[in-house]
């Protein structure tokens, strides 16, 4: 499905992003992105990968960034963003990808707004530095091949895929965010990676209520977001596949 028939098919209100890029030694012979709604979004669970890469070294570094990278834990991500200082943090994201993000006004890791093309950029550079020799990104891009959650997903590609999603509804927000970073690297060498951040309608008050109920018991609500954004995010991302070729 295209691009275009994947955006007119949305329900009105809808915000989503989908960009991609092949790059090798250095450079960018294909990019792709297109954008339906909010200039910026948030996707928290993207960047933890990012912000384990930045935060400070130590004896305790592997036991909070593989948890957060693999089983998206906001504890540990939390670790690793409060103990670094988010500033910090984000300036050394600008360092080491070019891609500089403002710090939210309530310091928290999950209120950083992006695009999906910043993402894009700052996963070339993670995936670059990792095959280069930086043995902090490898192990990072390693953990996110064997994340669990993919929302169908790593089904779109051949091999092993490194992939980390997400999502989230706000009590106060009346769309569910969802959202996918893959990378991977071609036989000739060249690296592969996209991104799709979604944030659409949800605005059944039987559907609102059921969700808060199931976040504040503890209970799972990726089923929602499969049913509400799931085939969205595959189609984006299999639309970016055949955009880019290769």
């Amino acid at each position: 499905m295209s691009f275009d028939a994947i955006l007119r098919a949305l329900p009105p209100g809808s915000s989503v992003q989908a960009a991609g890029r092949l790059a090798h030694g250095g450079t960018d012979p294909r990019s792709v992105a297109v954008r339906l709604g909010s200039p910026r979004l948030r996707c928290a669970s993207l960047l933890k990968p990012l912000y384990a890469w930045t935060a400070e070294r130590g004896g305790g570094w592997a036991a909070a960034a593989e948890p957060a990278v693999v089983d998206s834990c906001n504890d540990h991500t939390r670790t690793l963003w409060l103990g670094t200082g988010p500033r910090v943090v984000l300036d050394r994201i600008a360092d080491r990808t070019g891609v500089r993000w403002a710090p939210p006004a309530e310091e928290r890791f999950g209120s950083v707004e992006v695009t999906a093309d910043e993402v894009v950029t700052a996963y070339c550079a993670l995936a670059a530095a990792g095959w280069f020799g930086d043995r902090d990104a490898q192990a990072i891009v390693t953990w996110m091949a064997e994340a669990g959650q993919d929302f169908g997903v790593r089904k779109l590609f051949p091999g092993q895929i490194a992939v980390k999603c997400g999502w989230y509804g706000g009590a106060d927000e009346t769309w569910l965010r969802t959202h996918a970073v893959t990378v991977d690297r071609l036989p000739d060498g060249t690296s592969r990676v996209i991104c799709v951040l979604t944030a659409l309608p949800y605005l059944g008050a039987q559907e609102r209520a059921g969700y808060r109920a199931a976040l504040d018991g503890g209970g799972s609500v990726d089923g929602e977001h499969e049913r509400i954004c799931g085939e969205v995010v595959r189609a984006l991302v299999g639309a970016t596949i055949a955009e880019l070729g290769g």
